[in-house]
């Protein structure tokens, strides 16, 4: 019987193959779209939990985690926030974004930074060139971007609508991956004397969460996050993002039972000679229609394998040239394997019942 399946799938090696690639696109579609939106978000959740801080503190009624709130935190504050009992230092920051023409979104995430301050906490080092100057119209940007971008130590970047010049480049990459002087974004955005967020830095061996709560107790109308659930907190940031992830894997599931109908269909039409003599040999219904089934679970199998095999060479690829990330976890190639072949014994349903019902002398004499 297997024997049999498997002399099926190479009966016809240029269909069989073109069947495999049509399941492995609706693979691909499933592994890379819900990888390449995890990963995104992980990536950003892993370079902002960088900063070394174990605590965000942002104005009260703050929303997700986009990077367009005011600048409504006093920098005076600083001193209070630094006075709580289990804080070891305070660091302001200003996070917006602004309008570019290189980036698929059309908008980019920068940091306004006091340097000195920010690079004592994050512990990050300038690998070329120097620190941008206070008030200045100067960027530096972490080595992967300056990679991905073609950045070069003097190159001009564009934001709010003037010139900035690259001055430097650093590690490890922390934050958003464009960072200024605080001052110049202050008085950029009208916040003089005023930041988006505080990180916070707790005292060696402290928890947190008790830490955090102390500050609750001293600022009760702001927000605090912990670094550690960022990961969580940008996963749900998009409401919709789960929805479209479930319509993609619909829509892949379908794409994989139509290819799987087509061929099958076909295949059965093919070999209607070939069922009928099963028939007088005494084959069952039943194992025929199993056959048949077989077959397209085979093909189905090689499909899934080819897709994540694409996923695979395609990450590689946008691996060298960009600094997206795509998450291949185990639960989403657990999910391509029940989508893949239930997709694939859906669609040999109809071609299976089909053969199983062919009376058998009408079988053989088929031409």
């Amino acid at each position: 019987m297997n024997s049999l399946v498997l002399s099926n799938f190479l009966h016809r090696p240029a269909r069989s193959l073109v069947s495999v690639l049509g399941i492995s696109v609706g693979v691909l579609l499933i592994v890379f779209t819900v990888g390449l939106a995890e990963g995104s978000m992980r990536e950003r959740a892993v370079r902002e939990g960088n900063v070394n801080a174990e605590i965000f503190f942002r104005p009260g009624g703050s929303i997700g985690m986009v990077g367009n709130e005011a600048f409504r935190l006093k920098i005076a504050d600083v001193e209070h926030v630094k006075r709580v009992d289990g804080v070891k230092e305070v660091v302001p920051i200003g996070q917006t974004t602004v309008t570019v023409k290189d980036s698929k979104t059309g908008e980019r995430l920068i940091d306004g930074v006091d340097f000195k301050s920010y690079a004592a906490l994050v512990s990050i080092s300038m690998i070329q060139g120097r620190p941008f100057g206070n008030k200045t119209d100067e960027v530096i940007v972490d080595t992967a971007f300056m990679a991905q971008k073609n950045i070069k130590i003097g190159d001009k970047m564009d934001l709010w609508e003037r010139p900035f010049t690259v001055v430097g480049s650093y590690e490890p990459a922390a934050g958003a991956r464009v960072k200024t002087s605080l001052a110049t974004m202050q008085e950029q955005l009208g916040g003089e004397d005023r930041a988006t967020a505080f990180l916070v830095k707790i005292n060696k061996g402290l928890d947190p969460s008790d830490v955090a709560a102390n500050i609750n107790q001293k600022f009760p109308d702001n927000q605090l996050i912990l670094t550690r659930d960022l990961e969580e907190l940008y996963m749900n940031a998009i409401p919709a993002l789960g929805i479209f992830l479930n319509v993609i894997i619909g829509v892949a599931a379908v794409i994989s039972a139509l290819v799987i109908l087509l061929t099958m269909y076909t295949t059965v039409t093919e070999r209607t000679r070939q069922i009928g003599i099963m028939k007088s040999l005494g084959m069952s219904n039943g194992g025929i229609a199993w056959t048949i089934t077989k077959e397209a679970l085979l093909i189905s199998l090689f499909g899934i394998f080819g897709g994540i095999l694409l996923t695979v060479a395609l990450k590689a690829v946008l691996s060298l040239v960009t600094t997206l990330e795509v998450q291949m976890s185990e639960w989403v190639i657990s999910i391509v394997f029940v989508v893949g072949l239930l997709g694939g014994a859906l669609g040999a349903v109809y071609p299976a019942l089909r053969a199983a019902r062919m009376d058998a002398v009408d079988a053989l004499s088929y031409e």
